[in-house]
């Protein structure tokens, strides 16, 4: 979508800046691919008068113009227009500017005579293509005045990146209301230049299928294709070039003046996001136009000249003769507005998105208005851009308007509506937003709102203009876009451990992720697509290049091409992974195998430098690649083991099936470069073992060291049983910390010292409390196994 910052502007009542745009639309799903400065290369030139204008003495059809530039001088200029008058005046190029096309103006003779500067036409100031006269200008501006400030058509044409859920941004208005949410500023529709006191009626509601206007019949037979159509008729309307404003308007966004009445379409189309189509009544039968069908077999010329066969799929706009157009695509050659137009009617209607899909494929068409129709438009506010569109041509064309606009609704509806719990914004946001903020976020997109104190939920009308609005999450996010995701608290705040445990596979892949950025190493993601690596690798039917054909059946050459990427930015020491999945063709034709893998590469130095040391360390080698690799085995199959295969490492499961392998990879190494070291893993998927919250304990322990004489072929473990068990409940626990052998012990005795732990969860201990356990312990040690307290 193109947006011109002007027309912005127009809208918002304020100046804008191309550059904040290019930065808040972004944060508003509107991503901004390109800012194009439109006529900024006008800064030269400025107002001239033409104070004297005779004939050329050596040329019939040139002129000698003594031009006053406001310099104090009057400049000789030769001029071959044959519109300058005396008295008049006109943008003019001193010697020294430079004009669109890098045409730089200079100090020449033509025909004998000198001529210092040039009178510009629109053609060659970039404004038109208008070549025959030199630009008029009717301006009280001073001999002079720079052109750019009397003329203000310096433009920023934004292109806009609108993902198909949004096509209110594929008109100005729906960009402006964006604007005005985030800006605190009120918006409204620009004024149209001399439409002072114009004001087109509101449709009339027509009884049924049918309807008429003006003598036109306006009828739908395929209210599931069409389900609304409206209609107005002017009589009297001059066609011909459009104003100066009107041509602006749609050469910002890179539209092709055509006249007036089909730039007023175009306009409408462009800011209220409502493709609309102009007949010349003259030129239909009966006259009427009506929404239906195509017949099997019918055909059509299209605007483009083309003929066509339609499919009894396709709406079209018919006559009482056959299709005058390919509904919400193309309309025919032989109805279209001309130069001896007079009578018009003008079509307003919404079609339906899937159905404009498949036309327009069929057909081999995409057009603005096809893809403003494939992505929904407003079914409810067809009336405004209607209203609009007659106020463009009457304004620029005249004309009157023969009875009432007609709409025809078969079925009428209202836009839905949704219900929306304060108390669940404040659930997903984790932010507890006022009442009256969430209305304010809600209605700044054009949603009316109406608070149900009764039950705590607010009743939510969807503006028709936004179809990807379906249910009550959809509002909750729209609040969080308004209100500003930069608004929320970056603090980790209090939230609900979920009910249901993460998915294996996303567990082994944060297990395996963790463990290798510890590790040092830095995630790479990439596309699944690629060259065919393997003869099992899985084609694609649709690429999106020719080398990415194929969906990738290994991750390392991937990763191989990063390493490469950054070679080219001269970039040595790398360390990256991927964790991703890998597909092969099944032998029996049916789906991709799909496997969870890791893979790394590493080349350069083995640590990065650091100010402490004296630079960087040796380079990876065969032995770092077996760590990392016997780490990243342990991280992705634990308790499967490597071994060396001629010059590979590799990793083999119990039954001898290969789980992953690490080798020097081959590359075309630069020689400042270090060699390639990668590896590739399955991930095994095993689940892991459920981990129990216990919290740290909030009163002090006591702790005993007991030195135990253990005789020959007392364990430790049973002792440490016997302890337990007669240390009582308060005993948290028993370690060993310390054995001794050898003098003042005998009989193959040995000494053994155990530290026990003791504490009450809700109080301190008492020394009494825990002496008494020792002592029972140490009684049932010395009954049961010999075992004493060693007192030397």
């Amino acid at each position: 979508m193109n947006v011109s910052r002007r027309w912005l502007e127009e809208f918002l009542r304020r100046p804008l800046d191309a550059r904040e745009l290019a930065r808040i639309l972004p944060m508003l799903g509107a991503p901004v691919d390109a800012v194009e400065p439109l006529h900024c290369g006008l800064g030269d030139v400025v107002i001239g008068l033409v104070e004297q204008a005779e004939p050329h003495p050596n040329a019939d059809r040139l002129r000698l113009c003594q031009v006053n530039d406001g310099s104090g001088e009057l400049r000789h200029v030769v001029c071959g227009a044959p519109n300058v008058t005396a008295g008049k005046k006109y943008p003019f190029a001193p010697v020294g500017a430079v004009l669109p096309g890098d045409f730089k103006i200079e100090k020449r003779k033509i025909r004998g005579e000198p001529s210092e500067g040039m009178l510009c036409s629109a053609r060659e100031l970039g404004l038109g293509q208008d070549h025959d006269g030199i630009l008029e200008l009717d301006t009280t501006a001073a001999p002079g005045t720079r052109f750019l400030d009397v003329m203000p058509v310096d433009d920023d044409r934004l292109v806009v990146d609108v993902t198909p859920n949004r096509p209110d941004l594929l008109g100005h208005k729906g960009v402006a209301r964006e604007l005005s949410a985030v800006l605190k500023a009120p918006f409204r529709l620009p004024a149209v230049p001399g439409s002072e006191g114009m004001s087109a009626p509101a449709p009339k509601r027509a009884e049924g299928a049918v309807g008429q206007t003006g003598g036109v019949t306006i009828a739908v037979e395929d209210a599931e294709g069409c389900p609304r159509f409206m209609a107005a008729v002017l009589r009297g309307v001059k066609v011909g070039p459009s104003p100066r404003w009107l041509q602006d308007r749609v050469a910002a966004v890179g539209m092709r003046s055509i006249n007036n009445v089909v730039d007023a379409t175009n306009c409408v189309m462009f800011e209220l996001n409502q493709p609309m189509h102009a007949y010349d009544i003259a030129r239909l039968r009966g006259p009427a136009l009506v929404a239906r069908r195509a017949t099997p077999g019918e055909k059509l010329v299209t605007l483009d000249d083309v003929e066509r066969t339609l499919d009894p799929d396709m709406v079209v706009i018919a006559d009482r003769g056959g299709a005058v157009g390919i509904a919400g695509v193309m309309g025919a050659a032989h109805v279209e507005v001309s130069a001896d137009t007079t009578e018009v009617v003008l079509e307003c209607a919404y079609f339906d998105p899937r159905r404009i899909r498949r036309a327009r494929r069929a057909v081999g068409i995409s057009s603005e208005a096809s893809h403003r129709f494939e992505r929904g438009v407003d079914l409810w506010g067809g009336a405004e851009p209607l209203r609009r569109c007659i106020e463009i041509i009457q304004a620029t064309g005249g004309g009157r308007l023969d009875g009432d606009p007609v709409d025809v609704w078969p079925v009428p509806s209202n836009p839905p509506r949704i219900f929306l719990r304060p108390a669940r914004v404040a659930a997903v946001l984790g932010l507890d937003l006022p009442v009256r903020t969430i209305e304010s976020c809600l209605v700044a997109i054009g949603a009316t709102v109406l608070a149900k104190p009764d039950d705590g939920r607010i009743a939510v009308d969807v503006p028709g203009w936004r179809p990807d609005l379906t249910s009550e999450i959809d509002l909750i996010e729209e609040v969080a876009r308004v209100h500003g995701y930069d608004a929320f608290p970056v603090e980790l705040r209090p939230y609900r451990v979920p009910a249901r445990p993460d998915a294996d596979a996303e567990l082994a892949a944060r297990r395996v992720r963790r463990g290798l950025v510890a590790l040092g190493l830095f995630e790479s993601q990439s596309l699944a697509f690629g060259p065919a690596e393997d003869p099992r690798s899985v084609p694609i039917l649709n690429p999106m290049a020719a080398p990415e054909g194929w969906l990738r059946a290994s991750l390392l050459p991937g990763l191989l091409r990063q390493v490469e990427h950054n070679w080219s930015a001269h970039t040595r020491d790398v360390r990256l992974f991927e964790i991703g999945t890998t597909f092969l063709a099944a032998p029996d034709g049916g789906r991709p195998a799909e496997t969870l893998r890791v893979a790394g590469v590493v080349t350069g130095a083995r640590e990065p430098g650091h100010w402490t040391g004296g630079g960087k360390g040796p380079d990876y080698d065969l032995w770092d690649l077996k760590t990392l690799f016997q780490q990243a085995v342990a991280l992705a199959v634990p308790g499967v083991s490597c071994q060396v295969e001629g010059s590979t490492l590799v990793a083999r499961l119990e039954g001898g099936e290969v789980a992953g392998s690490a080798q020097r990879l081959d590359a075309a190494v630069p020689p400042w470069a270090a060699p390639v070291f990668g590896f590739e893993l399955a991930i095994e998927l095993a689940p892991e073992a459920r981990r129990r919250f216990r919290p740290l304990p909030a009163t002090p322990a006591v702790e005993r060291d007991l030195a135990l004489v253990l005789p020959a072929g007392v364990t430790a473990a049973a002792v440490q049983g016997l302890l337990a068990r007669g240390g009582g409940r308060l005993l948290e626990s028993v370690d060993v910390f310390d054995e001794y052998r050898g003098k003042g012990l005998s009989g193959g005795a040995r000494s053994v010292a155990f530290r026990l732990t003791f504490r009450d969860p809700e109080r301190t201990l008492r020394e009494e409390e825990v002496e008494a356990p020792i002592k029972k312990a140490l009684a049932l040690l010395e009954k049961e196994l010999g075992v004493q307290l060693r007192t030397a």
